[in-house]
């Protein structure tokens, strides 16, 4: 007869706890620079330990365990924290990265300063006309509009989601690209996301933080989203200077700090669990 306590030494080696022990190597190898592979194993453990459905679920469906992991280390995220989830949906788990998770990986790179992203509703008076000069409003935005004005009213009835906007502001202060999502295209992400009509979807509990989420992703390709980026830049620099004057010390300035609570311009909506 099997008792408790062989049952589980059975388990720890050769449940999902074990799997991720016998793979170290291949998920620290996808880790970015910045994250310390130690640490992130031991987090990756806690995670499966402190969740019982998740180890359910990743005992039944250890593959789907572990291409959630890889995302994960792949992205540079830590399991367990805000940036990333690990859900069980059914007999598998699935690895959501948050709306925080695809901020931090803007500020990593270290070229943007500011990520502004905000939700649009249909009582919200929002004007978006790039190159225009707009005497009529406050001075800040006059001459050719490079950002969207938005203005609403946080205390009343906003009305229903319409679309969202998105930019950076760089480190010289210019924005990059605007982007805009419809209802329309919300509504084409939303179908697209496997379970989005499930009761227990991210879609249908947090809505307004998976349409930031989504205006966030489309804003990716328009700002370096990788600490890697301000590596390769300074790799760059290093190899013209040596080519035109020899080896030199190029002053790149102050490193980015890793992002604090009070970096992100994600305000007023809280931010939970996202999906694609």
């Amino acid at each position: 007869m099997n008792s408790p306590i062989g049952n589980a030494i059975a388990t720890r080696e050769t449940g999902p706890e074990a799997i991720v022990r016998q793979h170290k190597d291949d998920l620290t190898l996808v880790l970015p620079s910045h994250v310390k592979g130690e640490t992130w194993m031991r987090l990756a453990y806690g995670v499966l330990r402190s969740n019982a459905q998740l180890l359910q679920v990743a005992t039944r469906n250890p593959g789907s365990l572990m291409t959630a992991l890889q995302d994960c280390a792949r992205l540079g995220h830590e399991p367990g924290g805000k940036s990333f989830y690990f859900v069980p949906f059914g007999n598998e788990i699935q690895g959501l990265e948050g709306y925080r998770g695809v901020v931090e990986r803007i500020y990593r790179a270290g070229a943007v300063k500011v990520v502004h992203a905000e939700v649009v509703y249909a009582n919200d008076e929002f004007v978006w006309e790039p190159g225009k000069v707009d005497t009529q409003q406050p001075p800040r935005w006059e001459g050719p509009q490079q950002v969207p004005f938005h203005k609403a009213d946080w205390f009343a009835d906003r009305g229903e989601v319409k679309g969202a906007f998105s930019y950076g502001i760089f480190q010289d202060g210019t924005p990059s690209r605007v982007v805009i999502i419809n209802r329309d295209y919300i509504n084409k992400v939303r179908k697209e996301s496997k379970g989005s009509e499930n009761p227990k979807s991210p879609w249908v509990k947090w809505f307004d933080q998976m349409v930031l989420k989504t205006v966030a992703h489309r804003l990716e390709p328009w700002v370096p989203t990788s600490t890697e980026w301000r590596k390769e830049q300074l790799r760059a620099g290093l190899e013209v200077a040596a080519e035109q004057t020899g080896p030199a010390v190029i002053n790149v300035g102050p490193q980015p700090q890793e992002p604090g609570p009070d970096s992100y311009d994600d305000s007023p909506v809280e931010v939970e669990l996202l999906d694609d």
